[in-house]
């Protein structure tokens, strides 16, 4: 028997004006001026917003690896997450990298707890093999 997925949350968001326009979540919550990276607008733009997903996501992904290894992460656990707007012959794409800081933790252990949030992050998941990714240990 397969079973459907459960959907867990939608997030709703309506957008105008592209990249020099705003957003807003349906909830109000998320209420935000989006501008060109390096233009002259002061608000945020996806590269941002997609970095800020994806580093709290893995962080989330990270809390249940480490529990499932009978752990919990440091209380210090930090994410510099870097999102890349690239330009090349086939048009934009994307490049990423998460700088993970598990600050005490045994590297061996550090590493296991970041490789599998990296499988179960869906983040990571909606990535894996559509843009260049490294994760690394700081």
């Amino acid at each position: 028997m397969i079973t459907q997925p459960k959907r867990l949350y939608t997030g709703r968001v309506h957008t105008t004006g592209g990249r020099d326009g705003s957003s807003r979540s349906s909830d109000g919550r998320l209420d935000i001026r989006l501008s060109t990276p390096g233009g002259r607008g002061d608000g945020t733009n996806p590269e941002q917003l997609f970095a800020a997903g994806w580093s709290a996501c893995f962080e989330g992904a990270m809390a249940i690896a480490a529990r499932k290894m009978q752990g919990v992460l440091p209380a210090e656990t930090a994410i510099d997450a870097e999102v890349d707007l690239n330009s090349g012959e086939d048009g934009f794409f994307l490049s990423a990298r998460l700088n993970v800081s598990l600050p005490g933790l045994d590297p061996d252990v550090a590493r296991a707890i970041v490789d599998a949030a990296h499988r179960t992050c869906p983040y990571s998941k909606a990535t894996r093999g559509n843009i260049k990714v490294a994760i690394t240990l700081a």
